[in-house]
């Protein structure tokens, strides 16, 4: 039982982070989509079911205005249920944007970007992907890092300047590709 109300935490967890996601956009595929779509009907069901019970426990308890877990359940109730609506919103909304039907030389969300450090003459080649699918070490960097804002809308040859962690970095763009 701990194990499972640990799993619905998780869900619950899961479902703020891919509340902000699904607005951005999906690249390439519904993974995104569908792991929303999982969450919501985790939401929907298990933990609706739970937190029912739980209320209904609670009143049992009597005195109403002084119950501390009854007033818990209710607050539980209310996120999740703000939650499942927040989900459905963005999955309704959500587009799925495949890199592999785009053309051109603007850089655009999806595409794949090489470019190289001025400073270092280090090149790096990035996929620009919502922020739920972004990692950095498989060179996927979410649309919303510093650096793929900056490359938004340039073309091959453009230097890019970027406040980064780092300090100030400049960038030319070497190559974009849509695959």
């Amino acid at each position: 039982m701990a194990r499972r109300v640990r799993e619905r935490g998780q869900d619950e967890h899961r479902a703020l982070a891919l509340v902000d996601v699904a607005a951005v956009g999906l690249s390439g595929d519904r993974g995104v989509a569908v792991d929303a779509e999982h969450v919501v009907a985790e939401l929907e069901g298990p933990a609706r079911r739970e937190i029912a019970a739980t209320i209904l426990a609670a009143r049992e308890l009597g005195d109403l205005s002084e119950n501390a877990e009854y007033h818990a359940a209710k607050e539980r109730q209310a996120f999740i249920d703000g939650a499942i609506r927040d989900l459905e919103d963005k999955i309704s909304r959500a587009q799925v944007i495949d890199p592999k039907t785009m053309t051109g030389q603007v850089v655009k969300f999806g595409a794949t970007v090489t470019v190289v450090d001025e400073d270092s003459d280090d090149e790096e080649t990035y996929q620009l992907v919502g922020e739920y699918e972004s990692d950095t070490e498989k060179g996927k960097l979410s649309i919303g890092a510093p650096v793929a804002r900056a490359l938004i809308g340039k073309s091959v040859g453009d230097l890019v300047k970027v406040k980064t962690p780092k300090g100030l970095r400049s960038y030319e763009i070497l190559d974009v590709k849509y695959k």
